[in-house]
């Protein structure tokens, strides 16, 4: 198939459209003096007074029946001996948004002192013609056109038009005779003459100006003879129809019109290429301002329902309903809609900069000052409603000195609002300091001013890495909320300097761009890969110009190295089918392999799971290959301080949600030592490597199904064991009781807040020590594969551990509880802002409902409800937990499975 180059008529966004107004054809009979005496205006009329008067032309272009655009006329002109205009004329639109259906009405006008009864001005029509701007093959038409005339009417350009340019062809009926055989032959020679002018013009047909000049002159007596003999041929086809129909219309009289021929010769812009139409895809019309996550199922704009009546095409085409009657339901775009129009324009005229004056110097009444302390009070999520806006709005300048009514203010400032922005941006700067977790909530998907962004981020620089670490995780993810379009992202060069010049802090954010730029699942979308892809370049370019650049660039190579050796090692152990006993003489061997640099590494690196801890080697006959489906490995380090450094090494399983709930267990940790309540918990370390594998940190432990089967089901045995003491209650250290009634409490509360599920004895850990922990987070916020679980877990073998529930150690217990469940209560925001920020993670569990794993979490803090109450209810739910025959049952049936599987 041959190449055909073409642009699109989109692409000539700069170009309006242009004609170019050449000359006019015909000969004009003289009025018959019957005629004139009928209409004696006709008389005074230029072109009857003589035949190369003054003629003006007008051209619009027109679309769908309606005009686009207004009309525009040639200069004012004498002619001699033809009129010829030789003009261009420049139409105010441009080719780009021309619709396929548009079509240029030209009308020739004739001048006259009698005033015309249609338009009530001196000029008459003397004729007009409508040519369409597009082919039938939607191309846009260029060079020389001949456009018929048709006499005494202007051009119409409608799409049924009663003016067009060419005639189509008369229908004749199968026993008509052809005549007028030299006269078709004239008019096809002068066509075919035209179509080589046309060519040459173009560059097809080489030019002769000698030779030209004398096929100009036979082209234009053929022109002038062919349209004589094509007038006369119309006046001889006008007379023999009168004649015919004389006898059934007597009265009827010829239309002088009828025997006058004439043709206006325009040119279009030629163009090197064809332009093919090609219409613009506009964006939907904003039907809804809710926003509504991706992968919702909600419908803001569903299809019409129609139903024709009882049992009438009931689910015929997925419509109707046997007991509707006549019912036609129709779309309203208003009810999507998240403001009232009416109320924005009061809105904004209460804004207004005539305001502001005023309000500089208002102060609330008592009864004002407590609904603004109410809605001070409000949580991140809460929705403020419009009159809340407005008594912030009202009241900023008052509310100047409380950094709580920050956020509020935020919320209630249109900022796309050019009068609200200016108003709205100093003041951010006169503010009282925002606390981090109310940075932290500017920095959320429904913030995309970049002015408030930049604020949170200016509040965040005063937080030290320390601190950053424990929010590195969310920071990573409110990435994705920068605004769309935005050159720069302020967000993302606090984080690149921050990281540049803290080698831990760096090495974190690298993985966890590397885990977001390496998932390609469809619940990753194409733009946030690349948004982490050019940061992580941004950032490698940030440690070009630091002083050791290179060598963290060098690190951050070899640890890659490492961990795709390891990645590779686990996988193949994984997918082959030799025994546990195989897999680990396998493991062992590759390890031990000079070939592999696992076995000394040289020089040291950072674990990227801890880069605390320098590596040189491994030991392979310590390591070992679990007991579990995914066969995960676990791997004994050399370091530096020549101490062991275990690890789990698994392939096969995403542990960014594992990955979450430690980071949340850790900054819980940080929030409860900050109220003096050390609770003992045991944040391992785990690290994400990729959406398929990750890094976990071992920690010797024995889990409470093998405690309880190896010491006859006491857990106070195992406790007595490890830490024995004659002089204590119950035989065993103070100290490591205590570890276990703090660890337990905190790992109770904490586990309820964030649903954790799936817990059962063999996901629950105890150190020697006496420390509890859970491990194991594949199912959390309130999701458990297992039918009516309790929200808390608290076993009995966990409170005989403690002495039994009528023990002093159970009612220390139950004060622990209490006791952090306020004190995260009162961090409430700053947990649900962290939640928030994770919204748009790839994480199953927040996958299933992106806005309500927030609302469940917030749930279990019992906001909602005041200190003494929520206190009360949980007091009761550790009650209820304990005496939960379910949970023994969920235990009891996990046992039997586990030991059928084994």
């Amino acid at each position: 198939m041959e190449a055909f180059s073409f642009a699109t008529s989109s692409a000539l966004d700069q170009l309006s459209v242009h004609v170019r107004i050449d000359r006019l054809d015909g000969h004009q009979k003289p009025i018959p003096y019957s005629v004139l005496l009928k209409r004696p205006d006709l008389r005074h009329r230029a072109s009857n007074i003589n035949p190369h008067s003054e003629l003006y032309v007008t051209a619009q272009i027109w679309a769908d029946s309606k005009p686009l655009t207004l009309p525009v006329q040639t200069a004012y002109k004498s002619f001699k001996t033809s009129r010829v205009w030789n003009e261009w004329l420049a139409l105010p639109v441009t080719y780009s948004n021309l619709p396929a259906t548009a079509q240029l009405a030209i009308t020739v006008w004739d001048l006259s002192p009698a005033e015309d009864n249609d338009s009530n001005l001196h000029a008459v029509p003397f004729g007009g013609t409508t040519i369409p701007l597009f082919d039938k093959d939607n191309t846009l038409q260029k060079g020389r056109q001949r456009c018929r005339l048709h006499r005494f009417k202007a051009a119409d350009g409608l799409s049924s038009s009663a003016t067009p340019w060419v005639l189509p062809p008369a229908r004749r009926g199968r026993n008509d005779v052809v005549a007028e055989n030299a006269v078709d032959e004239q008019v096809a020679e002068m066509h075919r003459l035209e179509e080589l002018l046309k060519k040459q013009e173009m560059g097809d047909i080489p030019q002769n100006q000698w030779l030209d000049g004398l096929v100009f002159k036979k082209m234009m007596k053929i022109r002038n003879e062919a349209l004589r003999a094509e007038a006369a041929a119309q006046r001889r086809h006008n007379r023999s129809f009168s004649n015919d129909v004389a006898s059934d219309a007597p009265n009827r009289t010829s239309d002088p019109a009828d025997d006058e021929l004439f043709y206006l010769d325009i040119e279009l812009p030629r163009f090197d290429h064809s332009i093919v139409f090609a219409d613009t895809e506009y964006a939907p019309p904003p039907v809804s301002t809710i926003k509504l996550a991706a992968d919702s199922d909600i419908m803001l704009r569903p299809p019409p329902e129609v139903s024709f009546g009882p049992g009438i095409n009931v689910n015929g085409n997925a419509y109707g309903d046997a007991n509707d009657g006549r019912l036609i339901r129709i779309y309203d775009p208003e009810i999507g809609r998240g403001d009232n129009p009416a109320e924005s324009k009061h809105r904004r005229l209460m804004r207004s900069q005539q305001s502001d004056s005023l309000d500089r110097d208002r102060k609330p009444t008592v009864k004002i000052r407590d609904e603004l302390n109410k809605i001070l009070a409000y949580g991140p999520l809460h929705e403020i409603n419009t009159d809340d806006r407005d008594q912030i709005w009202k009241f900023r300048y008052y509310l100047l000195r409380d950094k709580r009514a920050l956020t509020k203010f935020v919320k209630s400032t249109n900022w796309r609002d050019p009068i609200e922005l200016r108003q709205g941006a100093p003041l951010l700067e006169k503010w009282a300091e925002i606390d981090v977790d109310d940075a932290l909530e500017l920095l959320g998907p429904q913030f995309d001013s970049p002015l408030v962004r930049g604020y949170a981020v200016d509040r965040l620089k005063k937080a030290d890495d320390d601190e950053l670490l424990v929010y590195l995780l969310q920071l990573v993810q409110a990435l994705k909320y920068e605004a769309p379009g935005e050159a720069h992202s302020s967000l993302a060069e606090f984080l690149i300097t921050r990281a540049a010049n803290n080698f831990t802090l760096g090495n974190f954010f690298h993985w966890y761009l590397m885990v977001e730029i390496s998932d390609d699942s469809r619940d990753q979308p194409e733009e946030h890969r690349d948004l982490f892809a050019r940061v992580e370049f941004d950032f490698m370019e940030e440690l070009d110009k630091t002083p050791e650049g290179r060598e963290k660039r060098e690190t951050f190579k070899r640890q890659g190295e490492l961990l795709l050796v390891l990645t590779k090692l686990s996988r193949d152990i994984k997918l082959s089918r030799e025994d546990r006993l195989r897999k680990i003489t396998r493991l062992k061997k590759f390890l031990a392999d000079p070939k592999n640099e696992l076995l000394h590494i040289d020089p040291p690196i950072p674990l990227p799971l801890d880069p605390s801890i320098m590596i040189t080697g491994i030991y392979p006959e310590d390591c070992n290959v679990l007991k579990s489906s995914l066969f995960p490995l676990i791997l004994n380090f050399k370091t530096t301080t020549h101490t062991k450094y275990p690890i789990i090494f698994k392939f096969g399983d995403d542990l960014r949600q594992d990955q979450l709930v430690i980071q949340i267990i850790t900054l819980m940790d940080r929030l409860l030592q900050k109220e003096n309540l050390d609770l003992k918990l045991t944040p391992y370390r785990i690290l994400a490597t990729s959406t398929q594998a990750g890094a976990l940190q071992f920690v010797p432990s024995m889990s409470l199904a093998a405690a309880v089967s190896k010491y006859k089901g006491s857990l106070l045995a195992y406790l007595r064991a490890n830490n024995p003491d004659d002089t204590a209650p119950l035989g065993v250290r103070k100290e490591s009781m205590d570890t276990y009634i703090k660890s337990c409490a905190g790992y109770c509360v904490i586990t309820y807040i964030l649903g954790v599920g799936d817990r059962h004895l063999d996901n629950l850990l105890l150190t020697p020590s006496g420390a509890f922990f859970h491990v194991d987070f594949g199912y959390i916020l309130g999701r458990d594969p297992k039918p009516f679980a309790p929200n808390m877990k608290l076993c009995k073998e966990m409170v005989e551990g403690m002495g039994g529930p009528a023990s002093a150690n159970y009612r220390s217990f139950k004060e622990y509880c209490l006791e952090s469940f306020a004190a995260l209560r009162k961090s409430a925001n700053l947990i649900l802002n962290l939640f928030a920020l994770m919204q748009g993670a790839n994480i199953p569990d927040i996958k299933v409902e992106r806005e309500g794993s927030v609302r469940k979490v917030q749930e279990r803090l019992s906001l909602e409800i005041g200190e003494e109450e929520a206190m009360r209810a949980f007091e009761r739910l550790i009650e209820e937990s304990k005496e939960s025959w379910l949970a023994v049952g969920i235990d009891w049936a996990h046992g039997f499975m586990q030991h059928l599987r084994a």
